[in-house]
This record gives C-alpha cells, sequence and structure tokens, in this order.
C-alpha cells in the first residue's frame, strides 16, 4: 500500500453498503468491528480506478459494466486461503478408513466413478489430499475417481493447476507421503502425475446457483473453514447446494469448528469412530 493511500475516510454507511455488496455477490461477510480490513484491502483502488472517494467506489460497483471484474480483484484481496496437506488428520483418518470403505461396498451401476468435490479449496492442497488418501485406501481404480477442486478465487487455482508447494504446505505431512506422492521441483515439492490426474480445479461461487448447477452429483464434499466466513443466509443457501449435489447417502464434511446448526435439517449427523460427519439420507 502507498502512502496516503488510508487518507482517503471510509464512513461506516460506506463500508456497511460496499460490504453488503460484497456479500451478495459472494457470501463472505465482515462484521462492523473489521471495516478496518476492508478499508486497507480496498483502498488501493480507488487508485486504480481514478476515483476519489468510496462513495465513488460503491457506485462503480452497482453501476459500471465493468464491475464483475472488479468483484473478482476483491475476491482476491479480501478471501482467506491458509491451507495445507492432511489439515484436520482425525477427519481425513474417518474419510479413508470409514466412508471410502463403506461408499465401495455399495452397488455402483455401470461402474460409476466415485466423485469428490473440494468446496473452497484455495490452492489445492485438500483436493491432493483426498486423492492420495484414495490411492492409499486401494478400493478404487484412479480412472474411477474423480475429484473436483472449486475456488473463487483465480489466482489460488492456478497455483493449485500447478501442483508446486513449499514446505509450510507439509507441515502435516507423514515423511513417506511426501517421498511417494510428490517430487523435488523448483519452489519445493510438486505432485506426482497419478495424484494430478485424479483432479480437476475450477472457479465456481458456491452462491451462485447457475454455476454450481453444472455440477454433477457427487459422492462426498469436503467444505471445511469456508462456512464461518459466510453470514447465515449464505450458509443456508451453499448448504442447500451441497444437499442438492449429493447422492443419496452422501457425505459433507465441514471443519471443526462449523456445524449445520440452526441451518438445516436435512442431515443426518453420523457418529463415526473418528469423527461425527453430517449424510443425506
Amino acid at each position: 500500500m502507498l502512502p496516503g493511500e488510508l487518507e482517503v475516510p471510509m464512513s461506516m454507511e460506506e463500508f456497511r453498503l460496499i460490504r453488503d455488496l460484497i456479500n451478495a455477490y459472494c457470501g463472505i461477510f465482515f462484521a462492523d468491528d473489521l471495516k478496518f480490513v476492508v478499508h486497507r484491502r480496498l483502498a488501493p483502488r480507488l487508485a486504480a480506478l481514478c476515483l476519489e472517494t468510496f462513495a465513488d467506489y460503491h457506485r462503480h460497483l452497482r453501476y459500471d459494466p465493468g464491475r464483475r471484474a472488479e468483484y473478482e480483484e476483491i475476491v482476491e484481496r479480501v478471501t482467506t486461503n491458509e491451507t495445507y496437506f492432511f489439515r484436520e488428520a482425525y477427519q481425513l483418518d474417518a474419510f479413508r478408513d470409514e466412508i471410502l470403505p463403506e461408499i465401495a461396498a455399495r452397488p455402483r451401476p455401470g461402474g460409476r466413478r466415485l466423485t469428490v468435490w473440494s468446496a473452497g479449496c484455495a490452492s489445492g492442497e485438500e483436493a491432493y489430499t483426498v486423492a492420495i488418501l484414495v490411492l492409499e485406501s486401494g478400493l478404487f481404480q484412479p480412472a474411477q475417481v474423480h475429484i473436483f477442486g472449486n475456488d473463487i478465487s483465480r489466482r489460488v487455482l492456478q497455483l493449485a493447476r500447478k501442483g508446486i508447494y513449499g514446505r509450510a504446505s507439509f507441515r502435516q505431512t507423514d515423511e513417506r507421503y511426501l517421498r511417494r506422492y510428490f517430487r523435488e521441483a523448483p519452489g519445493g515439492y510438486q505432485v506426482r502425475d497419478e495424484v494430478r490426474a485424479m483432479v480437476s480445479f475450477g472457479q465456481i461461487n458456491l452462491i451462485d446457483l447457475d454455476g454450481v448447477a453444472l455440477l454433477p452429483e457427487v459422492d462426498v464434499i469436503f467444505c471445511r473453514n469456508v462456512l464461518i466466513y459466510f453470514d447465515a443466509e449464505s450458509r443456508k443457501r451453499a448448504v442447500g447446494t451441497f444437499h442438492s449435489k449429493l447422492v443419496h447417502g452422501g457425505y459433507l464434511l465441514l471443519g471443526h469448528s462449523e456445524s449445520l446448526m440452526n441451518l438445516s435439517t436435512a442431515f443426518e449427523l453420523c457418529h463415526l469412530k473418528n469423527d461425527l460427519v453430517y449424510r443425506k439420507p
């Protein structure tokens, strides 16, 4: 940020107007006490767009023909993309040791593929982790597995497709996984081709029903530490989408601090040995 950028004030009214437009676009919600965050992260956009005030910026977001590009710029500035491989290991143990065997035991007419959706995948560590666990289980042929990772940020999806990660992404990764499924590359380690072939990535806004409609039915959805950034209505909308995209008996895995309480009664809570997860009846 250049000196003087924060000298352009943002009133509480301007903050709330802009906050509500961001929320309507992507579901992310900023409480009033986070005004300083929005101010700091969006202040450089006034100079970039040759605008003088945040009132001008609000009008740009509402009426300018190129406003969609600006919303995408906002997303890159305000989203949180902290993640790493094998995050919340106890839940991954439940996926590998309990959920995958249960799914594998079901009849799969026509050899239907195992399909897993990593919703809000950030830079891709979760999606690749899921692929590694499927391979480790030995229950499915790689060609019969499709793991789809989505995020609203184009920048992190570019990183996901490259599949190259620094040491910080492996802070919970067993060394044997690192040796077997990654190779050294400039800048860190790259996911091996056998894993990358099971995973694809695409930009999706979780509250954009038209975009989500293009996805197929899935067996498992991971949406961990994403809904915590949404307001209640956006959470309900996303959870409704998850329910519509899961096959009957499909599983929804949320972050350890997230639940469906006061959001949906359409799922049943499954008490597994390693974790509590949700399932579409």
